[in-house]
């Protein structure tokens, strides 16, 4: 999982770069891309011990039998949205085992924060209610905190 991210087109490791974007709108992208997105999404998952119906939240709403279908064959078809949302997860994934003890990083998420942008909420309640916008300010966030701002 360290150094994964999925939506990015240059190869460095499992189809990572940061020169320039993927081109989502291929079906080649997609269906490289794809294999290895459900499984970080599916590592989160498991290291965040996260509810599947929080887990579904997470990737904008999929129904039941879809995410049981994607988490029994550790593959599936995801589109644009829900590739982009795995890969802001992984950053924000990969930032907090950058900030934190492994022990904390994977709880971090399912703890109250006093941060005014959590209100005092937990930050996966902050971005199952906010979606991709507040996934994005949480990278945003964490991302500051490890450059030192």
């Amino acid at each position: 999982m360290r150094g994964c991210s999925v939506a990015s087109d240059d190869q460095l490791g499992a189809g990572i770069a940061w020169e320039k974007p993927a081109d989502l709108s291929r079906r080649e992208v997609l269906k490289r891309l794809i294999p290895p997105a459900v499984k970080a999404f599916m590592k989160i998952h498991a290291l965040w011990k996260l509810r599947d119906e929080h887990a579904r939240q997470l990737l904008g709403g999929m129904s039941n039998g879809a995410f049981y279908e994607l988490k029994r064959k550790a593959r599936g078809t995801l589109d644009q949205d829900r590739l982009t949302r795995i890969s802001v997860l992984t950053g924000i994934f990969k930032a907090l085992n950058i900030l934190y003890s492994k022990k904390l990083a994977d709880r971090w998420v399912q703890l109250p924060n006093e941060n005014p942008m959590f209100e005092g909420e937990t930050p996966l309640t902050y971005v199952i209610k906010g979606g991709l916008p507040a996934m994005l300010r949480v990278r945003q966030l964490l991302d500051s905190r490890r450059g030192g701002r």
